[in-house]
C-alpha cells in the first residue's frame, strides 16, 4: 500500500465480479477484506487476484493474496471504517443481517447493488451507522479463476454525505472514477432505464456489443424504456443518465437505424467484443437474476400507480423462463422477442378497451 488512505479499511460483502474487481483496485490504497464464498475465495488464496480493465496490459493489476484479507465470515466488518455491499439485490436483507452484528458506529455502509431500493433495505436493518446508495455504472467478468475484467467503462457515483469523501479519494487513487451526487434517486432510476437493456442481451445470448448493433433488439429495450419513462415521470421522478442525450431521448436512440446509433452511441459503444451482462452471467450459471429488481420494478411501480407495462411484464415472465429452463432456455433472435413485446402490448391494448367498455356499461 503505497497511499496516505492506506489506513482506511474496506470490507466489501459480497465478493463476486463487481466485489473482486473492486476489491482488487483498491487494494494498493486500503486496507481491504474480501468476504465470500469458498469457490471465489480459494483461487485467489491460491494465486492472488488479478484484475484488469480490457484496454491493454498497461492496466492488468496483480494482487497477492498476502495484501488482502479474505474470509467467508463477516466478523472483519468489527474493524471496518467503509463496508460496500456488493451481494445481488435479491440477496441484501441475508447479507445485512449477517454482517449488522458486527457493525461498529461511525462505519459508513454503501449499497452498491442494482435496482432502486437495496440501500433502503440495508437502512431498514441498520440504525448505529450512516447508510448511502452508490452506482456501478459499468460491467465486470470473472475471465479466470481470480481474474477480473471490466467490460465497460462509466463513472461511480455515491450519494453526497461528509462520511464518504475518504472513500471518494481512495477510489480516485485507485483509478477508479467516481464522485458524489445531490440525487441519488435520479442517478439510480437512470441506471434502471440503462439496465433494462440486460435483460434483452440475456434472452439474445449475443454479446452486448453484438446485441446493441441489432436494431430489433434495441426496439425491444426502446419498448421497456418508454414504459419505464412513463412510469418514472407519473411517479415524479426525472432519472439522470451518464450520456450526452436525456434519459427520455433513449428509447429514440435505440430505435435510430444502426449506423447513425452507432455514431451517436459511441460511450454505449465501448464495451469489449465479448462483454455480456450480469443477468447473462447468471443464466448462464444457472443462478436466479435481478430481472425482479429492474423490468420487474417497473412492473410493480405502474399497477401501484394505475398503469401498465406489458413490454417489462413480457420481458419479466420470459427471463423467468429461462432461470428455469436453465442451459435449455430459448435464445431469442431480434424479430421474434420484438414480436412477442408487440404481441404483449396489443393484447394488454385490447383488455383495456374492454375494461373501458364494461366501465362505461
Amino acid at each position: 500500500m503505497t497511499s496516505t488512505d492506506a489506513s482506511l479499511r474496506i470490507t466489501v460483502i459480497g465478493a463476486g465480479v463487481v466485489g473482486c474487481y473492486l476489491g482488487g483496485r483498491l487494494a494498493r490504497h486500503a486496507d481491504v477484506t474480501l468476504v465470500g464464498r469458498a469457490h471465489v475465495l480459494d483461487p485467489i488464496r491460491a494465486v492472488g487476484l488479478t484484475v484488469e480493465s480490457g484496454e491493454g496490459e498497461g492496466d492488468r493489476l496483480h494482487v497477492p493474496a498476502d495484501a488482502l484479507t479474505l474470509s467467508e465470515s463477516t466478523e472483519p466488518v468489527r474493524r471496518s471504517d467503509v463496508v460496500l455491499v456488493c451481494t445481488k439485490a435479491g440477496s441484501t436483507a441475508a447479507a445485512t443481517a449477517e454482517f449488522v452484528p458486527f457493525l461498529r458506529p461511525g462505519s459508513l455502509v454503501v449499497g452498491m447493488q442494482n435496482g432502486l431500493h437495496s440501500a433502503d433495505r440495508i437502512r431498514d436493518d441498520v440504525d448505529v451507522a450512516p447508510v448511502i446508495a452508490g452506482i456501478i455504472p459499468f460491467n465486470v467478468a470473472r475471465t479466470g479463476p481470480a481474474t477480473y475484467r471490466r467490460t465497460s467503462r462509466g463513472e461511480i457515483r455515491i450519494a453526497e454525505h461528509p462520511a464518504a469523501a475518504p472513500l471518494l479519494r481512495v477510489l480516485a487513487d485507485a483509478g477508479l472514477p467516481a464522485r458524489a451526487t445531490d440525487d441519488v434517486q435520479a442517478v439510480l432510476h437512470g441506471k434502471v432505464l440503462l439496465n433494462l437493456n440486460n435483460a434483452v442481451q440475456a434472452l439474445s445470448g449475443l454479446p452486448l456489443r453484438t446485441e446493441l448493433l441489432d436494431r430489433d433488439l434495441r426496439k425491444c429495450v426502446a419498448l421497456c424504456q418508454s414504459e419505464a419513462s412513463r412510469v418514472f415521470t407519473a411517479a415524479g421522478v426525472v432519472p439522470r443518465v451518464p450520456l450526452v442525450v436525456p434519459a427520455a431521448a433513449l428509447p429514440t436512440v435505440m430505435r435510430l437505424p444502426t449506423p447513425l446509433f452507432r455514431r451517436l452511441a459511441r460511450a454505449v459503444m465501448r464495451v469489449d467484443a465479448d462483454g455480456t451482462s450480469s443477468m447473462a452471467d447468471d443464466l448462464a450459471r444457472g443462478r436466479l437474476t435481478e430481472i425482479d429488481e429492474l423490468q420487474g420494478e417497473v412492473v410493480r411501480m405502474a399497477r401501484r400507480l394505475g398503469m401498465e407495462a406489458p413490454a417489462c411484464e413480457r420481458i419479466t415472465d420470459l427471463v423467468h423462463d429461462a432461470e428455469r429452463a436453465g442451459e435449455s432456455r430459448r435464445r431469442w433472435t431480434g424479430r421474434q422477442l420484438l414480436a412477442e413485446l408487440q404481441r404483449a402490448r396489443r393484447r394488454e391494448r385490447r383488455l383495456s378497451r374492454a375494461r373501458y367498455a364494461a366501465g362505461r356499461g
